[in-house]
């Protein structure tokens, strides 16, 4: 536990500094279409035959000309595209912000890009992708795709770019090929973390990183996230990231329209062993009597959601009830122990 928690704290530390999704699917001849409109008559090709064309969630590719990929000739052009695309919206305005030598998973699972913005001046103006640089930053943005396109010296990524002496990375814990459901689970995981980070909630992302492994092998689930200025404003960050199993409730999807429909004193089991959250104010009674869990206001419903994970947001960690004696004239009480916070 005390390894997990100082983990989190070193973490935490290093990652500070590091700060829409559609239900549309982008069909194969769609994406061959886009790429084949822009100029990039290889990859359109490339991504008619390449897994990039299952993925339902928002991408950004970084799309290297047909000049560049003549560096390559002996390269796999279906897993050129796969290591060129990563999960999340990743504007130029964005790209600029990250630090020297982050790095991000691709679609190509253990291999990872290495982004790094070129500054002058205390000011970022170009940025490079594995030493190639963006010569045509968002030429594309249609809210579910972002593509860049890139010109330079192309090669495959090794199979350990994902190995970080620094810990600037924004990659994840390599698990063995999973079967097609779970494989979608760790999908849209990666894809809420991306989202999370870039929303304000980067210690959240953080701790579910930790989790990685855990939280990939579940089917579903329901988190409760507090945001980064929440974490930091009532000091409770080591006592939230090192309870986050708390806050999540696995294999159960409680989107806003379900959350609110529960009753009054509803257990929900959490990923943590043992501990279960209690609704103490039920959902629907309007602005003045807000749904409560543990007597934590949810604060953001569906703040970030695909098909398999919702977020909720919290201004508070959810402090642990119990249950008083029969003849105690309330049902649950507040564990003193808890409130710490």
């Amino acid at each position: 536990m005390a390894s997990t928690t100082n983990l989190f704290v070193f973490l935490i530390s290093i990652f500070m500094i590091i700060t829409h999704i559609t239900t549309t699917k982008p069909s194969p001849s769609h994406l061959s279409t886009i790429l084949s409109n822009l100029g990039f008559n290889s990859l359109s090709n490339a991504s008619l035959t390449t897994i990039i064309s299952t993925v339902n969630f928002p991408l950004t590719i970084f799309a290297p000309t047909d000049s560049s990929l003549l560096s390559c000739p002996s390269c796999s052009l279906p897993l050129l595209l796969q290591e060129h695309s990563i999960l999340g919206l990743y504007s130029f305005h964005f790209l600029r912000t990250l630090s020297f030598g982050t790095k991000i998973e691709t679609l190509a699972p253990t291999r990872c890009l290495t982004i790094t913005p070129s500054r002058f001046k205390n000011s970022s103006r170009a940025v490079f992708v594995n030493g190639v640089e963006i010569t045509k930053p968002d030429i594309y943005n249609n809210g579910f795709i972002i593509m860049h396109g890139i010109q330079g010296y192309i090669t495959h990524l090794s199979t350990i770019s994902c190995r970080v002496e620094s810990l600037t990375t924004l990659s994840f814990p390599f698990l063995p090929p999973p079967t097609v459901a779970f494989a979608a689970t760790r999908f849209m995981l990666k894809d809420v973390l991306a989202r999370l980070r870039t929303s304000g909630y980067s210690l959240v992302a953080l701790a579910m990183r930790v989790k990685y492994p855990e939280l990939a092998e579940l089917k579903t689930m329901t988190i409760f996230a507090m945001d980064d200025l929440s974490i930091f404003g009532i000091g409770v960050g080591h006592e939230y990231v090192r309870s986050v199993g708390f806050h999540i409730v696995p294999n159960r999807l409680l989107m806003a329209s379900e959350l609110v429909k529960l009753d009054a004193n509803t257990e929900l089991l959490t990923m943590e062993k043992g501990g279960k959250l209690v609704v103490t104010t039920a959902g629907g009674n309007g602005p003045l009597v807000p749904m409560r869990i543990n007597y934590v206001k949810i604060k953001n419903l569906d703040l970030v959601y695909n098909n398999r994970i919702v977020v909720h947001g919290l201004s508070k960690p959810f402090p642990r009830i119990r249950h008083r004696q029969a003849d105690d004239p309330h049902e649950f009480q507040t564990d003193q122990r808890s409130m710490k916070y």
